[in-house]
């Protein structure tokens, strides 16, 4: 059997447009859920949600057990994980555990970035430690060649959501194996001292300008957009992993939705933004 391909680090590399969703709710029964809707990619947070190497483990056998299941099969390798913080370690437990591609936050220097990138590939040219018989990346060896191919299937995406990180976005981009630069809009804000207004025109100029340096290092821009105007607009300035929703804010809006029908104001549809 040969190491699965990833088909999201290919479009990326294509520059295809590729629509994804958050999932926040830490349960593999929704990642399974909506594995079969379709969208492009899932991305499940370890950041922000109450995640741990258990259940992020199960959302990616839900994810998994979804290809073929449903008329629409996205890819096993569509699922991103996002690590709470860069650590080199939990890299190498989340590729083990099957991850194929990975979401560092707060990436400010190129150094950071190198370092990631070092972390997710197998000597010579990373640091990754080797553990094929235990890891279900490998299939716990059923994939022989596994240490070989892994490299290429890897897909690293580093967050930059700072002033620091704008600074060096050019060198961050440049970076070798980095695969793409996900603009964090929440954090980016707060950073230039507009907590809670990422539609701010300062912030939104930096997104933009953020969007360019990307593309002309020739790699993949990706952001997080909750309302439609706002993910067609960088669709439109070339970002080529967008992601739609948050599995959340969906859930809670709907439900609001629904109970204002029958009880008017006191069942008031809440937010949907991050």
């Amino acid at each position: 059997m040969k190491t699965p391909t990833n088909f999201f680090k290919q479009a990326l590399l294509q520059k295809r447009p590729q629509i994804g969703l958050w999932l926040g709710t830490g349960e593999p029964y929704i990642a399974e859920i909506l594995a079969g809707v379709g969208f492009d990619w899932l991305l499940i947070d370890g950041e922000h949600a109450p995640n741990d190497l258990h259940s992020i483990l199960g959302q990616l056998q839900g994810i998994a057990s979804s290809v073929g299941a449903f008329p629409v099969t996205p890819a096993v390798s569509n699922a991103v994980v996002r690590i709470p913080h860069g650590d080199t370690a939990l890299i190498k437990q989340c590729l083990d555990i099957g991850a194929q591609t990975i979401l560092i936050p707060m990436v400010n220097t190129a150094a950071q970035a190198a370092e990631m990138a070092l972390a997710m590939r197998y000597p010579p040219v990373g640091i990754r430690g080797m553990g094929g018989s235990m890891a279900r990346a490998a299939r716990w060896s059923r994939y022989p060649n596994y240490l070989h191919e892994a490299n290429d299937e890897v897909c690293l995406l580093v967050q930059v959501e700072t002033m620091e990180a704008m600074a060096n976005i050019d060198a961050i981009a440049a970076t070798p194996g980095v695969d793409g630069v996900f603009i964090g809009p929440a954090d980016l804000a707060a950073s230039m001292g507009h907590p809670g207004n990422a539609g701010h025109p300062d912030v939104q100029a930096q997104i933009e300008y953020g969007m360019k340096r990307i593309l002309a290092a020739g790699k993949a821009p990706g952001i997080l957009s909750v309302t439609e105007a706002q993910a067609r607009k960088w669709l439109d300035a070339g970002a080529v992993f967008v992601a739609v929703g948050v599995d959340i804010p969906l859930l809670n809006a709907a439900a609001g939705a629904l109970l204002a029908k029958f009880k008017g104001a006191e069942g008031k549809a809440p937010g949907s933004g991050y």
